[in-house]
């Protein structure tokens, strides 16, 4: 059914003001009380749910991050998105997933049955806004990553991506990556050592500054006109 939890978390166990901030507090479906996401917790790298299997819930990143991949013909893995803290996921057009999901660290979620969140929708036009919302946000993040793929050299891959991750995160110049180099690659259409060698040269170059856990200080300065080049 698409569900593949580890082990349900307890919001008891939780800060519940983060429980509840997290089900409430963004204006996830804020009114339609009764749409209420059932938390539960995956280990790293563990499947959320797969390509084909049946799209009955949507998912919102509560804690961790996740990632969207699709296998190629060719046996190559093309990961086509990373859901962070705050990111809904899951919805699908048709009734089953195109890609595959999964978790990049130990990663809570609110899981929403999808039928409730389709019907609130005719009736709410809030939640069809949100749900439009989403959807376009989907066609933009496709969009970007196919001009990213298709325009841009290694270094400008990446220094777009770094861009791209910090804004996510708030835009203070300074976060710890969720994913991997190999994650990277397969999301920027690179090898992996094509990947760590253009960390190596952006740092080099005084563009970036990495320390320990894969926390990352950008100089924006200069790392924006090599993503703009």
């Amino acid at each position: 059914m698409g569900i593949k939890p580890t082990r349900r978390f307890s919001p008891a166990a939780a800060d519940p003001r983060t429980t509840l901030r997290s089900i409430h507090g963004s204006g996830l479906f804020a009114d339609c009380p009764d749409l209420i996401g059932t938390p539960y917790a995956y280990a790293r790298e563990e499947e959320v749910y797969g390509e084909g299997e049946e799209a009955g819930f949507v998912y919102r990143v509560v804690e961790g991050a996740v990632r969207s991949h699709k296998m190629l013909n060719d046996g190559r893995r093309q990961i086509t998105g990373f859901h962070l803290a705050g990111d809904l996921f899951g919805f699908e057009q048709g009734e089953t997933h195109w890609h595959t999901a999964e978790a990049l660290s130990d990663t809570r979620v609110l899981i929403f049955p999808r039928r409730p969140i389709e019907r609130a929708a005719t009736r709410s036009a809030e939640v069809a806004c949100q749900l439009w919302s989403m959807a376009t946000a989907s066609l933009r993040d496709a969009q970007d990553l196919a001009l990213l793929l298709g325009r841009r050299s290694a270094q400008g891959r990446l220094a777009a991506f770094l861009i791209e991750v910090d804004r996510r995160f708030g835009g203070t110049g300074t976060f710890a990556l969720p994913m991997t180099r190999r994650d990277i690659a397969d999301y920027l259409g690179l090898t992996i050592e094509t990947v760590s060698r253009t960390f190596s040269q952006l740092e080099e170059d005084g563009a970036l500054r990495r320390t320990a856990s894969r926390r990352i200080t950008l100089h924006r300065g200069r790392l924006r006109p090599v993503a703009e080049a």
